[in-house]
């Protein structure tokens, strides 16, 4: 039986779930492949750091060259993750002939076009499940489920540790200063939460996402990002109300040849399969021309769930090595000729319904000024909340608002008029409703 070579960059905790899952399921594996798949090198920051797997047999070091120069290694698996060392790597390990394999998002985001411009100069396969959703098999529906579909939208909820925030803090009505600082107890967020809780995270996954949807390279800086730091529970409160749940979303789609990419806080309908995704499970949809909406969901994250995606990468290619072949599915779904240079949509440009919640005195006439800016921009007024009156002249009352489909543009030229009114006693709350696969 032959043999299947692997280098390995990285001995994390997806690194220790990819070795567990090819020690562990090996003859599961060769069954499937015809073939053996063997670790034959890892490179490592720590060589000498205890492991909680077997790694009897395999040599590990610090030397980059030891694997990219190695004529017996075709797979170089990196999952080091940043965007320095990791990029010399991949490049590397292009430029010198071999497949690659990552679970970086920030990579594949940050520096998609000499990433995948070098994938396609030298006719590699680069495998990247893992980056997005972590276990769920996304980005293979993408490039070849849904090959003969053209993608109509993508979104999805990417990123668990903001999921996990937003459900605590709608079954229990706590603050979200409280519920971050239990999921960093439990392991949910780092110490530093703001990757994730800014929409960095979600945000590399969308890029990632829209990149093989529409076979483009956008550039990063250009998608909308919001987190989820100024959700409160008053907001999922009355979002409850009106029949919804908040969710954080990855948005993509594409209107008019540019690419709508946003990601931020969505009010979703409750009766949405989107709605009831709690904890720290991910799941996305993707809507393609034929098939209407597909969802994918299960855990976005863990060293087996990751792992197993990066396995499932490294016996894809390890098929193509066998058969002798290169190239067989394009890295961005389409053939270098096809690739576009597709704009992304300005944040003004998008339309939504909106949820505003205003903070305002207590005084006839209130709704009134309000709704005679909103409709001198065109934006009408679909349902509306007042909850409570104030005990006291100058506390605020809550007013909240859900707009028709309105333009991003028009909706911040009314709050720019409405904020300076001598009855606003805060900043107004803005959060977009999407009716995600409609």
């Amino acid at each position: 039986m032959r043999t299947i070579n692997i280098g390995l960059f990285g001995l994390g905790v997806v690194g220790t779930g990819l070795l567990t899952i090819l020690q562990n399921n090996r003859d599961l594996i060769r069954a499937r492949l015809g073939a053996e798949v063997r670790v034959k090198r890892i490179v490592t920051a720590h060589p000498e750091k205890p492991r909680s797997v077997n790694l009897a047999g395999i040599p590990l070091g610090t030397e980059p060259a030891a694997i990219l120069a190695d004529p017996e290694i075709p797979i170089v698996v990196e999952l080091i993750g940043g965007t320095g060392a990791a990029r010399e790597i991949v490049l590397g390990a292009l430029e010198a002939g071999k497949h690659v394999v990552t679970a970086n998002k920030a990579l594949l985001a940050e520096h998609a076009q000499e990433i995948f411009g070098k994938v396609y100069e030298k006719g590699a396969s680069l495998g990247m499940e893992a980056a997005v959703a972590g276990g769920i098999p996304v980005l293979r529906s993408l490039k070849e489920g849904l090959a003969a579909d053209n993608i109509l939208e993508v979104a999805g909820i990417v990123n668990g540790t903001c999921n996990y925030i937003l459900t605590k803090m709608a079954q229990e009505g706590a603050q979200f200063a409280d519920v971050l600082a239990e999921a960093q107890q439990l392991g949910y967020a780092e110490a530093d939460p703001t990757f994730d809780v800014e929409g960095h995270d979600a945000a590399h996954k969308l890029a990632v996402l829209v990149n093989l949807a529409y076979g483009t390279t956008v550039p990063f800086g250009a998608i909308y990002r919001e987190g989820i730091s100024g959700i409160t529970p008053m907001d999922i409160e009355f979002a409850r109300l009106l029949g919804y749940n908040i969710k954080h979303l990855a948005i993509g789609k594409l209107e008019d040849g540019r690419v709508e990419a946003r990601v931020h806080p969505t009010l979703v309908p409750r009766d949405h399969l989107l709605a009831s995704v709690n904890g720290v499970f991910n799941a996305v949809f993707l809507t393609g021309d034929n098939v209407d909406a597909t969802m994918s969901y299960g855990r976005g994250a863990g060293g087996l769930p990751t792992g197993s995606a990066v396995a499932s990468d490294v016996i894809d290619i390890a098929r193509n090595v066998l058969s002798g072949i290169r190239g067989r599915v394009p890295a961005l779904t389409v053939v270098a000729e096809a690739l576009r240079d597709l704009p992304v949509m300005p944040i003004e440009d998008i339309s939504s319904e909106y949820y505003l919640r205003f903070q305002v005195r207590d005084r006839a006439g209130v709704l009134a000024r309000i709704t005679t800016v909103m409709g001198s921009h065109g934006i009408s007024i679909q349902s509306m909340i007042q909850p409570s009156q104030a005990d006291h002249p100058d506390d605020p009352v809550q007013v909240i608002l859900i707009t028709h489909r309105a333009r991003e543009r028009d909706i911040r030229r009314s709050l720019s008029e409405i904020g300076p009114m001598d009855f606003i006693l805060g900043p107004t709350q803005v959060i977009r409703i999407e009716r995600v696969g409609t």
